[in-house]
């Protein structure tokens, strides 16, 4: 073999990862794109710098100069939150709640959406649809002397049962992509004898499997950082979420701000590693949804 022979193969890359720089320079969308998105993602990234870089301060000097770097690098705060308030606990709680809450509303989600699609329940719809629209806020003190009845409030099971109305938003997600399922698999089912729930548990769950990915990212994004709910229902120390202990750090009159600060990081760092695992399959099942059928 020649030298240009050997050569031949190492100049066809080099040529052709260049063709492929141009293309890419070559496209105005692409540099638009890079210049709206790069301000863009600052902007965003703007308030994540100051959350993290404020845990490494003192109150002194997180009021002094909030957005300036630390003038000594320490872990104080971090070393006082995991000493004072119990994280450990509260993480547990969280991750209890959000897990069996997400599993909730995605089997009452997905079923309601099953159902309406054999078409076995018109009324189901409707009282969805109804349930959609009002706010959760106005149901506040109907739910609150419901749970009390119950002996539920302060309970984490409680808290739980309250989640699993979100299962209204999942079946509005589901239902959409349901329908572009296809419907000779379903047909065939039923001709070789299945009934629905085999139908449902057999064929539709896997068939679905992306979109129920994607709405319990979002599903699970919302209960992991909601308030509300926990700070009406929710009055024991050892029965607090997450979010509850950081807003111990706010006082009558001042607030604890390296303290708030360090234990926002602390609940945000689960749902951000999460979220960034999560990221391909949430896409995965969005465009699955808007091709198929």
């Amino acid at each position: 073999m020649s030298v240009r022979e050997a050569a031949a193969p190492a100049a066809s890359v080099s040529s052709t990862k260049v063709r492929r720089r141009e293309r890419v320079l070559s496209r105005p969308g692409a540099i638009v794109t890079s210049l709206v998105m790069i301000p863009l993602a600052v902007l965003v990234g703007l308030p994540f710098y100051y959350l993290v870089i404020n845990t490494l301060k003192t109150q002194a000097e997180t009021t002094a100069s909030p957005l300036a770097l630390p003038t000594t690098f320490n872990l104080d705060n971090y070393i006082r939150v995991f000493t004072e308030v119990p994280v450990a606990q509260a993480f547990l709680n969280t991750l209890y709640v959000t897990v069996v809450s997400i599993l909730l509303m995605l089997l009452i989600g997905s079923m309601a959406a099953f159902s309406v699609i054999m078409r076995t329940s018109r009324l189901m719809v409707v009282l969805l649809v109804i349930a959609f629209l009002v706010p959760g806020q106005v149901t506040l003190i109907p739910l609150y002397r419901l749970l009390s009845d119950a002996r539920l409030v302060d309970t984490l099971e409680g808290l739980i049962i309250l989640y699993s109305a979100g299962a209204v938003f999942c079946y509005f997600l589901i239902v959409g992509y349901m329908r572009t399922l296809p419907g000779e698999v379903i047909e065939a089912a039923r001709i070789d004898g299945a009934g629905p729930w085999q139908i449902y548990w057999r064929i539709a769950l896997p068939l679905i499997r992306p979109i129920l990915v994607t709405v319990g990212v979002f599903q699970t994004m919302w209960v992991w950082n909601d308030f509300l709910l926990p700070v009406v229902f929710i009055s024991s120390t050892e029965k607090q979420t997450l979010v509850l202990q950081t807003y111990k750090a706010v006082g009558e009159f001042t607030t604890d701000w390296p303290m708030f600060l360090t234990l926002s990081v602390i609940v945000l760092i689960p749902m951000v590693i999460f979220f960034l695992a999560m990221q391909r399959h949430i896409v995965r099942g969005l465009i699955a949804g808007s091709v198929k059928g």
